[in-house]
């Protein structure tokens, strides 16, 4: 074994009665090494977890962790190795503070009666520290993002003595710029000596970060190769075994000689976006993406009055139309759904009832001012019930919603109003999957059924392309290509990201 290796499997193969979910696979992964493993679902990849972590046992094959030999492991065992586990949920008591939950493994392992608290903090500070971390070691995990709450789980493995971090789709629920974070913060790992093992299906994310690439196919090790000799291409096809066909994609189709919404011409905000151009059609979603900085989500500000633009056109049915704030895009039908729902789209501790009737308030009240509450109950109830939005009651803190149905009652709020134009920043960032895919639904159905037209903001590749009739990319504050989705895959767009095409 090499000097440098700190984990290395040989032949495991493991069966779940006639079904093989690993077939005699080996690998190795080094010291302060990033290893992206990749595949689709039911490839191998959390069997292959569960495994290291001790909570499966191998059929047959062999485990070596620093040169130590273990036909087996048992959850402590792994972790007394350093082999410790990031899932989605990130396994945090939320009701203790940051330092509480970072200190937790050390304050059990002393076994006294009384806990020395300024020992706890100074550990808790210790190890936040090495990830350049600025969370608040007071602070409730509660009242965390989900970003902040991920590096408290970070922080708490290197309590430990993590040596092997496997994260767990890690970014499912992080924003770009999150996203942007937690990259830099597995550089700082590195630094400290401390492997990484990044589990994903996003070959993106992965070509980004890791130094290495494992892929699974059907429970089988189809390739490990050094990132830098792979393009996205060859991950997509040693993945799925195939090229995708973007006709595989469900998608509405809808006729280009639909009426035009929406005209952009050469608009403009310097430094975050220039010369830009570009139309929208009634019964018609355009996705824009980019890489973080390229401007996508100042145009999208733009539009809705928050960034105005300094030159260029703006036309909607045809009408020039002047957004120099909120209120002149509201007053001509544009809503706006923000990507940061908790801080930019509700009143948390406000009921759901009066975080969907305050785009309406106006229509809802008397002459005088006085607000009509059946109306404001009715109104409610209706768009809970359309849009199935689970909660008690209309009068539920939205607070005490899921982060789904939280985004339901902000897309509600903007269907309330009748809105000609929706423009969506990133709607799906930070829910469930299950969430996820009925916020798609609704998306599909509010566009087939109403006159409106959609513009879709996101770095979520696979959420443009199973939506969009239309991909704009932008590139440094331009718009750098236009694609209709029958002409672009997911991979193509991920190359003309990168700038490998």
């Amino acid at each position: 074994m090499n000097d440098d290796s700190l984990v290395r499997v040989e032949h495991i193969t493991k069966k779940f009665g006639g079904i093989t979910a690993l077939n005699d696979v080996s690998f190795q992964i080094k010291t302060g090494e990033v290893v992206g493993l990749i595949g689709e679902n039911g490839s191998g990849k959390s069997t292959m977890i569960k495994i290291l972590s001790g909570v499966y046992k191998s059929d047959s094959g062999d485990i070596y962790i620093l040169g130590r030999h273990y036909k087996q492991l048992n959850p402590m065992r792994s972790i007394q190795e350093g082999i410790h586990v990031i899932y989605q949920d990130f396994s945090l008591f939320p009701n203790l503070t940051v330092a509480e939950n970072i200190a937790i493994p050390h304050i059990i392992s002393q076994r006294r009666k009384t806990i020395n608290w300024q020992r706890m903090y100074e550990i808790a500070k210790e190890n936040l520290e090495k990830i350049t971390s600025d969370i608040s070691l007071d602070a409730e995990v509660r009242q965390l993002s989900a970003a902040e709450r991920q590096i408290v789980a970070i922080a708490k493995t290197l309590v430990q003595g993590a040596r092997l971090i496997i994260m767990d789709e890690p970014t499912t629920a992080l924003t770009r710029q999150e996203v942007r974070s937690l990259f830099g913060i597995i550089n700082q790992l590195k630094k400290h000596g401390i492997s990484v093992l990044f589990v994903s299906h996003k070959l993106y994310e992965v070509k980004e970060v890791a130094d290495r690439v494992i892929i699974f196919r059907d429970g089988n090790k189809v390739l490990d190769a050094p990132m830098q000799e792979l393009d996205l291409r060859t991950m997509e096809l040693h993945m799925i075994g195939r090229k995708i066909d973007s006709e595989e994609f469900s998608v509405l189709q809808r006729s280009e000689n639909n009426p035009e919404l929406l005209r952009v011409e050469n608009l403009s905000h310097e430094p975050y976006f220039s010369d830009v151009s570009f139309d929208v059609r009634y019964h018609e979603i355009v996705g824009i993406t980019g890489l973080l900085g390229s401007g996508q989500r100042e145009l999208a500000l733009s539009l809705f009055g928050v960034l105005p633009a300094r030159s260029g056109h703006i036309y909607l049915d045809g009408h020039q139309i002047h957004i120099r704030s909120i209120p002149d895009a509201m007053k001509n039908g544009i809503g706006y759904i923000p990507e940061d729902r908790i801080t930019e789209g509700i009143f948390a501790s406000q009921s759901v009832t009066n975080n969907l009737v305050v785009t309406v308030v106006d229509n809802l009240s008397s002459r005088i001012g006085v607000l009509k509450k059946n109306n404001i109950w009715q109104t409610a109830e209706k768009w809970v019930r359309e849009l199935n939005v689970k909660t008690q009651s209309p009068a539920t803190a939205i607070q005490n919603l899921s982060g789904g149905n939280q985004q339901k009652v902000v897309i509600a709020k903007w269907m309330v109003s009748g809105p000609k134009l929706f423009i969506l920043n990133g709607p799906t960032v930070g829910i469930d999957v299950g969430s996820k895919a009925d916020i798609h639904k609704l998306i599909r159905n509010m566009v087939k059924e109403q006159q409106i037209g959609v513009i879709l903001v996101s770095d979520d590749i696979p959420e443009l392309l199973h939506l969009c009739d239309r991909i704009l990319l932008m590139k440094q504050g331009k718009l750098s290509g236009q694609f209709k989705r029958e002409e672009i895959d997911e991979v193509g767009l991920y190359q003309r990201l990168l700038g490998e095409i």
